[in-house]
């Protein structure tokens, strides 16, 4: 099946589905304030726990790519995931690097990544947690740990405060998240919150907290 069928072929939660319309539709706007926000600045409360050897990373949520540009600068290979197609083309566009590989493909079940059979030393997921419902937070960490080598990182950002109304966010358990994972074998090394680096979003009392997990591969209480 062709790449750009696989979206459409899905059974979308009415949620998802409505999630992805918002994003097609702002496309434009949301690229200029992605592509103007540094990530140094934005993963500066986990900076320090990504690698500093050159490793597979996969970026979920991966935008318009400033973030894969970034980590691909530093010698990672990068498996940018990206559901929004006019997102997805502006990331092959703005930012084309031999070391970035763009995959349509969407959470929970990261259908397409997991049929790579290849595993990651480093997973994010920046801005995407808060759009996916509490019910399916499980699905997704397990279909995640199954992407994992021993030790990789996960590094997760969750929302805290109002979403735009044309892209819904769900209220997010930032502890039910940390207990989901331990019982995967993802265990939480940091626990941090910082401010929004948006003015917009600072002024609608938009904070993010941010979670760095380590995978063990041993369940909560086996270590």
């Amino acid at each position: 099946m062709p790449e750009a069928d696989i979206l459409h072929e899905m059974e979308l939660p009415e949620s998802t589905a409505a999630i992805l319309s918002g994003y097609q539709r702002d496309a434009v706007a949301l690229i200029a304030r992605y592509e103007a926000v540094s990530p140094a600045d934005k993963y500066r409360a986990v900076a320090d726990l990504i690698p500093r050897w050159q490793c597979n990373v996969v970026d979920i949520g991966a935008g318009s790519g400033v973030d894969a540009a970034w980590l691909a600068a530093k010698g990672h290979r990068v498996l940018a995931i990206e559901p929004v197609e006019p997102l997805r083309r502006a990331g092959e566009r703005l930012h084309p690097s031999d070391r970035i590989e763009w995959l349509n493909d969407i959470l929970p079940s990261l259908a397409r990544a997991r049929a790579k059979a290849r595993q990651f030393d480093l997973v994010l997921l920046s801005a995407v947690w808060q759009h996916l419902r509490d019910d399916l937070h499980e699905e997704a960490l397990s279909n995640i740990s199954r992407m994992l080598k021993p030790s990789a990182r996960v590094i997760i950002s969750v929302r805290n405060g109002p979403g735009d109304p044309s892209r819904p966010t769900f209220a997010v358990s930032v502890e039910r998240t940390i207990a989901i994972a331990a019982l995967l074998g993802l265990h939480t090394i940091r626990h941090a919150r910082a401010e929004s680096l948006q003015q917009r979003n600072r002024d609608a009392g938009v904070s993010w907290d941010w979670l760095a997990m380590e995978f063990t591969g041993n369940p909560r209480g086996d270590r």
